[in-house]
């Protein structure tokens, strides 16, 4: 379910992710460095993931740099990791289905 400020569109494959600049989601939050999202600095590949907090334990273990912590938003939980030239690549995980 979409929320307010934040849209998926798709075409076959290929899903892309809209999030407004304001507002409670998890894209617009400031990273703990202070820099909020803005055009043309946060456009990123988004991986998505199961047990995002035990890959990024992995992958902080094997020295990956997070630019961020976990955070919860209205369509999952997030981070974002740079690679190595400092690229932001952010790590998804969906929010669960419960099964009853």
């Amino acid at each position: 379910m979409a929320t307010p400020g934040f849209a998926i569109l798709s075409r076959g494959e290929l899903r892309l992710l809209l999030s407004a600049l304001t507002g409670p989601g998890g894209a617009a939050q400031p990273v703990p460095d202070g820099r909020k999202p803005e055009p043309g600095g946060w456009n990123r590949i988004q991986l998505e993931v199961d047990l995002l907090a035990s890959k990024v334990e992995a992958l902080r273990k094997a020295g990956a740099r997070f630019r961020n912590d976990i955070v919860t938003g209205f369509g999952g939980k997030q981070i974002l990791l740079d690679d190595p030239a400092g690229n932001p690549i952010e790590l998804f995980e969906p929010p669960r289905t419960k099964v009853r």
